[in-house]
């Protein structure tokens, strides 16, 4: 199992995967997670100048820049969506926070079916702050879709690719829930500390919920199910798991 690296400027440690994204971030002794949210997704380069503002403005470095939920129009075709990570990660290489294609920040992208925006945008970001080492452990999941890990093309590694029957859409479901278990014992957590539970997808999952979410505690909270699709064509469900500390609308 791959262990956790601590991103030591940023106050955070992080679960290494792919260099556009890590698998998820937990706050280090000292710090805690905090998300703010904007009003409605704002357009990349204006987020990025926005982020950088509020940090300044509560006097935080830009590399206390954890996580973040991005909004694009419409699904990428594989080399769309390594045409746009690319342009996405100059910014966090300007920060000082991408370096020789590792990336400490988690990440989640979806794609909404209604009020799509007109180009790629960020609906909120998580950052460090300092806390009492008493304070309760913080985290954030980037989100994970139906697609195993490799560098063959999505449609060879997503699972029962265009299959979206019930027992389809069960195998799919049950990967992601089970990456997301995953991630979370690596970070040292488990549903127990989750504050909130997000899926993303236009598929009927209602005959899931029950079986494959709320049975395994995976929602004692809830669950937040937005009307998106992933960010590549071909996936059909994504999930992300939050444990901030607390958020805010800016």
């Amino acid at each position: 199992m791959t262990s956790t690296v601590v991103f030591a400027p940023g106050g955070y440690r992080y679960i290494p995967a792919v260099f556009q994204y890590s698998g998820g971030v937990a706050a280090e002794d000292g710090f805690e997670l905090e998300r703010a949210r904007f009003t409605r997704p704002v357009p990349l380069p204006e987020a990025f100048h926005a982020v950088e503002a509020h940090l300044e403005a509560i006097g935080r470095p830009i590399t206390a820049f954890a996580q973040c939920e991005l909004r694009s129009p419409k699904p990428f075709s594989d080399q769309g969506f390594i045409d746009f990570n690319k342009l996405y990660v100059a910014t966090l290489e300007r920060w000082g926070i991408y370096k020789d294609g590792v990336n400490p920040v988690a990440r989640t992208n979806v794609c909404p079916v209604y009020s799509e925006p007109p180009a790629p945008s960020m609906l909120a970001f998580t950052y460090t702050v300092p806390t009492p080492k008493t304070a309760r452990r913080t985290f954030m999941l980037a989100g994970g879709g139906d697609a195993r890990p490799g560098s063959q093309p999505y449609n060879e590694r997503i699972v029962r690719f265009g299959d979206t029957s019930p027992e389809g859409l069960r195998e799919k479901v049950v990967y992601v829930i089970e990456e997301m278990e995953r991630r979370l014992k690596m970070l040292g957590f488990d549903w127990q500390d989750a504050v909130s539970t997000q899926a993303y997808t236009v598929q009927n999952i209602g005959h899931l919920v029950g079986e494959e979410l709320a049975r395994r505690g995976a929602m004692e909270a809830g669950l937040v199910w937005y009307y998106a699709r992933p960010p590549v064509i071909g996936l059909e469900y994504e999930m992300d798991v939050r444990g901030t500390a607390r958020e805010l609308i800016v």
